[in-house]
Order: C-alpha cells, then structure tokens, then sequence
C-alpha cells in the first residue's frame, strides 16, 4: 500500500488534537519529517530527529506502542505505512494533567480554609496523595489512606457527595478531574465549631433536650413528636398544652433545638415563678435608675437575651391580666420597651408558651385576653396525659431506672411484673413526673442485696384507693414468697430422694441455706 506523503502530513494536525498531544510522520529510520502539536502548529525543531519507536515499527513493519520519549508517562504508538510512519502521542494531555494537578494540589490550603474542613488530592485508587487541614497545615497522618468515596468517584467517574462518617451534619464532595486524579473536600471543621457554638449556647440557655430525647413508642406520643418536629422548622408561636407533668418544656426545648434557631439561645421564663412585680423588668428589661434598686447601666429582658433563639413562657395562663396585653404589643410589633426607658428595640424571637389549663375556659372568666390566645395560639401542640399512653410506662420505667441506677449508684436491673401491673393500673395525675418521682421513691426502698423493685418498695398512694389491692398484694406479698419457696423445696425433695446437697444445688443456694429455710417452714424429711 502506497500512501502519498503530502495526506499523511495533511492528517497530522487532526490527529494531535484527537490523541491530545503531538502526531508526526517519519521515514523507515524513524528521522522526524513533520510534527504538529495538539493546536495545529507544527514542532519545526523536532524535524530530523529520530523516534526510536517509529524506527522500530519502520524495520519490522508491525505496529509499536509504548511511551513518549518526550514525556516518560505520556503513551504513544507507531504505525508503519509503506515507506513512512506515522505516530501519536498524548504528551500534552499528560503535561497539562500534571500541570491541573500540581495547580489542585497548591490550591489545597485554599479550599480546606473556604470550605472549612479538609482538603485532598487522590489517585485512581482513591488513595490521598495530598492532604490539607481547615489551617492549611498539611495531614501527613492521612496520606496514602484510601477513601471508599473518592474511589467511587473515579471509578464511576462522577462528583460523589455524602455525609461525613466522623462528624454528624458535615459533608463531603469528590471530584474527579481526570481517570488519574481527583480532588476533595469536606465541612468537618466548621460544623464542629458550629456543634461546639451549639454546646456552648446550651450550657447557658439549658436548651438540652431534643426529640430523640422524648421517651415513648405509643401512637399519641410519636403523632405528637411529629407534629413538633414539623412545626420546628416553622417561625410562628407555639401553644403546648397538657397536663401537670406530661413534658410539655421538653417539647418546647425539641422544638427549638429542631429549628434553625438552634444556634440561638433559649430563654424559659415561669410566669409562676416569678413575683408578679419583678416579672415586668425580667421580660422587658429596664434602664438605669428606672426603680429604686434598679441596676447600673440596667438591664436586657428576657427578650432582648433572646435575640435570634427562643423564649419560652411556661404556666402562661398565669400572667397577670394587665402584662398580658404588654406582652401582646411585643408580639405584634416585635419590639420591646425598657421599664423607665423610651427607645424600642427590635427583637427577633420565636414565642413558645405552655398551660396546664383550658384558655378557653379562662377568656371565659376575664382572666386571659382573648386576643394574646390567638396570638400565641397559631400552633397547638397538646401533649397526652400518661393515662393516654399506657404503653409507654414500662419505657418510661426503664429509663428511670437507668438514671436513678447513676445517681443513686444502685444496680437495679428491673421491676417485677406485680409492681409494674399496679403501676399501669393507676391513672398518674402527675403524669411523667409523677411516675419519675415514684420510681425515684421505689429505688430508694431497694435494699443493698435486691436487683429489682417489688411491691414492697412502692409508694402506698398508688395502693390508696384500692384497699383490697392493698390488703393482698402488699401486706401479703411476704407471705406469698414463702409458700412459693417452701412448695419449690418440697418438690425438689421429692425428685432428688432427699438428697439435700443435690436440692441445694438445684435451688441455688447454700446447704446451710437450706436447713434455715426448711427450720422456718417447718419441713421435717
């Protein structure tokens, strides 16, 4: 086959730009006659130089492939036509993927201080060959270490983005740039600033509780806890109503900790706590010299510390009428005014208020402004009383148990099924306090050598109205024991033919053990 020399030169500029590097066609010897570079301009100091890959596929007249002479890592190849040969390589392509390369990789401190977490350059294999942190200091402890995610990056060739396994809420992102290398980053850093703002604004604002934090598997509990967790990401004001004792501050403290307020603080106020003539100057604040004791320079209201998170104003329903309708003006104009002071300041705070009583009932009598209900009242959320939610007590229990089990260093393992039938059996007024107080009470009865609460260690106000219950199942209880531990030993006597060491081991107990227990219940083998 025959192959004009004026074609193949005509074809070597298409073919630099398709192999991404240098195309060129030699004689049999391999000498250079022409050369183009990838943009098309010919490499006229290359002309006369021998490709030693070229002559090779000239002499034998076979096709060679291999590496650049040029660049060591760029791949080549030679096809022998006739007279002529003609080559390829992507030696530009490797120089400018090198060159994109060694740009990432000085780039590195760059986008690990922007991105706020570490910065990495990998391989094919996912390896990292760079790694710097959010200070641009270099992580030598980190290099050579594989990423599951960078790797998938470049085998599916595909920018990878997934939650950080190390620090909950951060992300990383891995980009690969070619089929050699990639580059990625992550958000470690600034989210662990931002969690330990977080701490630190809890530690304050006592904010501690989120959802995951309220006990229950009931379906009125878990449709409340939905329904906050979807409010939480609202801005309007919260009602939380319930009864005494049914957890409606945890609620108020979930919801703020589910918001995006959440880095705010979060202020809680009890409107009953408080007397009714310091609760004026605690909300609003007040400026200098406003009253008699009144602090130097004055003082932020509740509001004003609140700026940007939560208020909380719990037992709502009992704020006196008159501060009712300044509190409504905060509401509405989202500004507050010092006690003494003239000047408004803006405030921006998410409302959460709480009642254990129907507001309804209390507009009724004049004691609530209708108007400040439908102000706070934009959202319901009203948590069930105890009685409600039956099976969540057994939970609720154990989670007691675990907590008293620290602080009272008790190692209590469980309570009985009698116990815990009277307790699911009592309407709990109180509700989870109430049952806290009562496990609290119980654990405190245990005695040193007892693993569980029996129902011997319960208050007797859950026996109260129930004398019956009283009179068999808790002065009797002793008794009960008895009967069953000496039938157990009879039979036992009666299986093993006496054999008081065998019954002994059996029973688990001491053979000492048990000629004391067969003296008290009088059995005479």
């Amino acid at each position: 086959m025959v192959i004009e020399l004026s074609v193949l030169i005509e074809v070597l500029p298409v073919l630099a730009r398709i192999s991404g590097g240098y195309a060129t066609v030699t004689d049999r010897e391999g000498i250079r006659i022409k050369t183009f570079d990838s943009n098309g301009n010919e490499v006229r100091e290359l002309v006369g130089v021998q490709y030693s890959m070229a002559k090779e596929a000239g002499l034998t007249g076979k096709i060679q492939s291999g590496f650049s002479e040029i660049v060591k890592s760029a791949e080549a190849w030679a096809l022998p036509l006739g007279d002529y040969v003609l080559a390829t390589s992507n030696v530009e392509r490797i120089q400018r993927d090198k060159e994109l390369k060694e740009s990432i990789k000085t780039a590195l401190p760059f986008i690990a201080r922007v991105a706020g977490g570490e910065a990495v350059l990998f391989d094919s294999s996912g390896k990292r060959l760079a790694s710097v942190d959010h200070n641009g200091e270099v992580n030598p402890d980190f290099i050579g270490s594989v990423s599951n995610a960078a790797l998938r990056a470049m085998q599916e060739q595909k920018t990878v983005i997934g939650e950080s396994m190390s620090v909950s809420g951060a992300v990383g992102v891995r980009i690969p740039i070619t089929e050699d290398f990639g580059f990625g980053f992550n958000n470690e850093q600034s989210v662990k600033r931002e969690h330990k703002l977080l701490e630190e604004v809890k530690k304050y604002q006592y904010a501690k509780y989120n959802f995951n934090d309220i006990v229950g598997e009931s379906e009125e509990i878990k449709k409340v806890k939905k329904i906050g967790s979807f409010v939480a990401q609202g801005l309007s004001s919260v009602l939380i109503t319930g009864e005494t004792g049914t957890g409606k501050e945890l609620f108020a403290q979930a919801i703020h900790n589910s918001s995006e307020r959440r880095a705010k603080p979060f202020v809680a106020v009890n409107c009953t706590a408080i007397p009714s003539s310091l609760i004026e100057s605690y909300l609003f604040g007040y400026v200098e010299g406003a009253f008699t004791g009144a602090k130097k320079g004055g003082s932020l209201g509740c509001f004003e510390q609140a700026e940007g998170g939560t208020i909380f104003l719990d037992e709502v329903s009992e704020m006196e009428y008159g501060l009712q309708s300044k509190l409504l003006r905060v509401l509405q104009e989202r500004e507050v005014t010092r006690i003494g002071g003239s000047a408004n300041t803006k405030v921006d705070v998410r409302v959460i208020a709480a009642t254990n009583k129907d507001l309804i009932t209390e507009i009724k009598k004049g004691r609530f402004r209708e108007d400040l209900f439908y102000r706070l009242n934009v959202v319901q959320l009203n948590i069930p009383p105890l009685r409600r939610r039956e099976k969540d007590i057994p939970l609720l229990i154990k989670f007691f148990i675990n907590k008293y089990n620290k602080t009272l260093e008790k190692f209590i393992l469980e309570i009985d099924q009698e116990a815990l039938n009277i307790m699911l059996s009592y309407e709990w007024p109180g509700n989870v306090r109430q049952l806290q107080n009562c496990v609290e009470y119980a654990m405190n009865m245990v005695g040193i050598n007892e693993s569980e609460i029996a129902v011997q260690h319960l208050p007797t106000y859950l026996f109260e109205d129930n004398p019956e219950l009283m009179k068999s199942k808790y002065l009797t209880l002793k008794e009960t024991i008895r009967i069953a531990e000496k039938e157990a030993i009879l039979k036992a006597l009666v299986h093993y033919n006496n054999s008081k060491i065998k019954v002994a081991q059996v029973l688990g107990i001491s053979t000492t053990s048990l000629w004391r227990k067969m003296t008290e219940y009088k059995i005479d083998v």
